[in-house]
């Protein structure tokens, strides 16, 4: 390991003591599903399956749940697999593939949480927004004034020391993720009765051209939708035993998961066909209260989602100011300026290009691909952690080598889509456009 490594390695070991070791599995699975589970993930898995059709889109929406559940499970057994604790998803592929897993993974994390609170922040100004028109119809403040209010949010939430501090935030936010769904799928299927089925149709809309490259960008919106960017991060803030604790965090918060994205991916699709919108919510009209409640739903859950992913740019910067034995009363001042820089970032890119599906897409493919669907298989066959029964050896072998590879052409077609769609609405509307 390289010096600057170990530098990272006895910073983040340091900074995080405080907090590792006293979260209980419950903890694991609201971190978890405050991650995964949120309203700007799964709500446009409608569009997704209506750019995919029925038979593509609930097997790949199948596939993707079991593969990320089994990915995270292998991400876990791998805490201590040379005996040192990894408290970081880049010290981890470090301690496994070296150099350039250290920094392919610290790429992979920026492009991640990056692209997710962009979405985050473009999702909660659309649903802010649409709070403000139901009470005053004609009012004049913008989608921009709604994307530059939740960024004041969180730039105070930005100041809370690190992701175990959240662990209430994150507890009502996967209340608020329950909330968000049941009112979801209730209002959907109220909906869906309500219009005259016969006017439905599943068939893929556009050219030939134009369905594939939507079947691509659908590819990456749902392996964004399983984006979890910080498992070991989060393994880092659970008692022993971790490992056991961390199978059941994880199977907990997937149980929520199947229960909300597969529900509202299906009956949504069945609602609106493939006249469905990329954000589910917007395609919903009656009754009005219950959108109310939908949306502030997602703004509670998304403003705990945004600051799990803004971690991994904090504690990168903060390593490079331990690194450089920094002191603690710049270390104070620095913290909130370095915050407002990203914020102020993340707000002016969302608030330039509020094209929610696009960003989901491109931050899927490109960022929560390699991490939760790739980077876990190669790892645990790099480790060598294979079990000793020689059937189940092979099996399990077969197995990530077909995950890796799949996903791998996922990540590359999914992108392609993405950035199609991106020129396309980049052309058709001006910047800072009032989506």
């Amino acid at each position: 390991m390289s010096e600057k490594h170990e530098e990272d390695q006895e910073f983040d070991v340091g900074s995080e003591d405080e907090a590792a070791g006293k979260g209980t599995w419950k903890h694991a699975a609201f971190h978890v599903a405050t991650t995964i589970a949120t309203p700007a993930a799964y709500a446009p898995l409608p569009f997704a399956l209506a750019s995919l059709g029925w038979p593509l889109g609930v097997s790949s929406l199948v596939t993707a749940t079991l593969a990320t559940w089994y990915s995270s499970l292998l991400i876990a057994s791998l805490w201590r697999w040379n005996g040192k604790k990894h408290v970081t998803y880049r010290l981890l592929a470090d301690s496994i593939f070296g150099f350039w897993g250290y920094w392919s993974i610290a790429f992979f994390q920026q492009v991640a949480s990056i692209g997710n609170n962009i979405a985050i922040q473009i999702a909660a100004g659309s649903s802010l927004k649409a709070v403000y028109k139901h009470y005053h119809k004609h009012g004049t403040l913008t989608l921009q004034h709604f994307i530059i209010f939740f960024g004041a949010f969180e730039l105070f939430l930005s100041q809370l020391p690190d992701i175990h501090s959240l662990r209430w935030v994150n507890g009502l936010c996967t209340l608020s993720t329950i909330g968000f769904a049941c009112t979801t799928i209730g209002v959907t299927i109220y909906n869906g009765k309500k219009i005259d089925r016969e006017s439905i149709s599943y068939s893929l809309q556009g050219s030939s051209s134009a369905k594939r490259f939507a079947a691509f960008n659908a590819l990456g919106a749902i392996a964004f939708s399983f984006g979890d960017a910080m498992l070991p991060e989060i393994q880092n803030t659970v008692r022993e035993p971790s490992v056991k604790n961390m199978y059941k965090g994880v199977s907990a918060a997937y149980s929520v998961i199947v229960l909300t994205y597969w529900q509202l991916a299906f009956t949504g699709y069945w609602a609106f066909g493939s006249q469905v919108q990329p954000y589910i919510v917007a395609s919903l009209t009656v009754p009005k209260w219950t959108i109310i409640m939908a949306n502030i739903f997602t703004v509670i859950q998304i403003s705990g989602c945004y600051q799990i992913y803004c971690r991994p740019t904090y504690a990168y910067f903060e390593e490079r100011l331990a690194s450089n034995r920094t002191s603690m009363l710049k270390n104070g001042l620095i913290r909130p300026i370095f915050t407002s820089i990203y914020i102020v970032v993340i707000t002016l890119v969302a608030s330039a290009m509020p094209f929610f599906v696009d960003f989901v897409s491109i931050c899927g493919a490109v960022g929560f691909t390699p991490l939760d669907f790739i980077f876990p298989v190669l790892a645990f066959l790099k480790a060598g952690k294979m079990p000793k029964n020689r059937a189940v050896g092979i099996s399990m072998r077969i197995l990530n080598v077909g995950i890796a590879a799949w996903f791998s052409i996922v990540a590359v077609v999914g992108c392609i889509g993405a950035i199609r769609f991106v020129v396309e609405d980049v052309k058709t509307y001006k910047f800072f456009h009032d989506m």
